[in-house]
């Protein structure tokens, strides 16, 4: 039996070395997922534009792209990946496929498409699902591992250490300035957003 373990970082490298962590210790790549921001893919770092056809319809402009890296394991796929409501990402695996195909209208349950859709359709608990959506929106990388139970507390313990976000807190912190759940009509955060977002996390 697998259990499905997520993790929020406010930093793409602390996310990164999440998801390589994770294959050390033996989740195989392919049930690691990776979807955030990268201010260093784009577009002109060896990013093809090669759509999934299973993403081709996506409407809103939703794609995955290829690139080829120095890298092994699962962050060797990373591609690009449009999302409504957060804009382009980069991502790969299992969950990258499940929001783009959620995206061209793929019904995957009672959610909401998308991220949040994708997220629920794995076993994540809905509230949990839009403040992760909102996470990478913002800004933050989303790293989920559908895992085997005898690794589920080494994948929590990295997927919750202290390079990753309190989720009750970030929670908290949302809802204080008015928000109350993702929205994928909301326009995408800016580089500048984002930018403006992590400085604010920096000075807590």
């Amino acid at each position: 039996m697998t259990q499905t373990v997520t993790g929020l970082f406010d930093s793409y490298d602390d996310a990164r070395r999440a998801v390589q962590d994770l294959e050390a210790a033996g989740v195989p790549h392919r049930d690691v997922s990776i979807v955030g921001h990268d201010k260093n893919h784009d577009g002109t770092d060896g990013v093809r534009d090669v759509v999934d056809p299973a993403a081709e319809d996506a409407g809103k402009g939703a794609g995955i792209g290829a690139t080829v890296g120095g890298v092994g394991g699962l962050l060797a796929g990373l591609g690009l990946l449009a999302i409504p409501g957060i804009g382009p990402v980069v991502a790969a695996g299992w969950l990258a496929a499940t929001a783009a195909g959620a995206a061209g209208g793929a019904l995957i349950g009672g959610a909401a498409g998308g991220l949040v859709g994708a997220l629920t359709h794995a076993g994540v608990p809905e509230n949990d699902a839009h403040v992760y959506a909102e996470g990478v929106r913002r800004g933050g990388t989303l790293v989920t591992a559908k895992v085997d139970e005898p690794l589920v507390p080494t994948a929590r313990n990295i997927l919750s250490d202290d390079r990753s976000v309190n989720l009750g807190e970030r929670r908290q912190t949302y809802e204080s300035k008015g928000w109350s759940k993702f929205d994928e009509t909301a326009p995408a955060y800016s580089e500048s957003d984002v930018a403006a977002e992590r400085a604010s996390y920096d000075r807590v």
